[in-house]
């Protein structure tokens, strides 16, 4: 049986797992293969105490490309996108929380509330249960144009800069 991306389980044919019968920069099937993560296996699966890059594919400037992500990290740029996440996402999860938690706590510790005929058929439970619903989509939008309105270009103007940065430690430039 193949798996979903047309490679052979275990690496093919008198190949052991989690190896490529083709070196890096081949193609294979059209997809190039000189992704330095293609080979690595996922976590917790067959790992060893082996360092987590093979010693084959480790680069002469591989530690400097840390060194970046640590340098990206410490900028003010990148706290002012977390503290943006964490202005909204701390005070929204909270908020949620505590209206799921008084839902459930209600329904369970008030049953003849819950009960009460709101319009017919339909009782405060069936209003409130709804309202968990409503909630969710209603919070699921207002993240989302939080991400895109204060957040999104920044984290994507960090993401091209770390690129660069690391590409230039990858090819040794300054």
């Amino acid at each position: 049986m193949q798996s979903s991306n047309a490679r052979p389980p275990g690496g093919g044919a008198g190949n052991p797992a989690g190896t490529h019968p083709h070196a890096p920069g081949e193609s294979f099937g059209g997809v190039p293969c000189d992704d330095p993560w293609y080979d690595a296996v996922a976590s917790g699966w067959g790992e060893s105490a082996a360092p987590a890059v093979p010693a084959a594919r480790r680069e002469p400037g591989a530690g400097s490309a840390a060194e970046v992500y640590l340098e990206v990290q410490r900028s003010p740029a990148f706290q002012e996108v977390r503290s943006r996440y964490r202005r909204f996402v701390v005070p929204a999860v909270a908020v949620f929380f505590t209206w799921y938690v008084a839902y459930v706590g209600i329904a369970t510790g008030a049953p003849g509330l819950m009960a009460r005929p709101v319009a017919g058929a339909v009782n405060v439970g069936m209003v409130a249960g709804l309202g968990q619903f409503l909630t969710t989509f209603l919070l699921t939008w207002a993240y989302a144009r939080h991400a895109r309105l204060r957040r999104d270009r920044a984290a994507l103007e960090l993401r091209w800069d770390t690129q660069e940065l690391t590409r230039g430690a990858r090819d040794g430039a300054p």
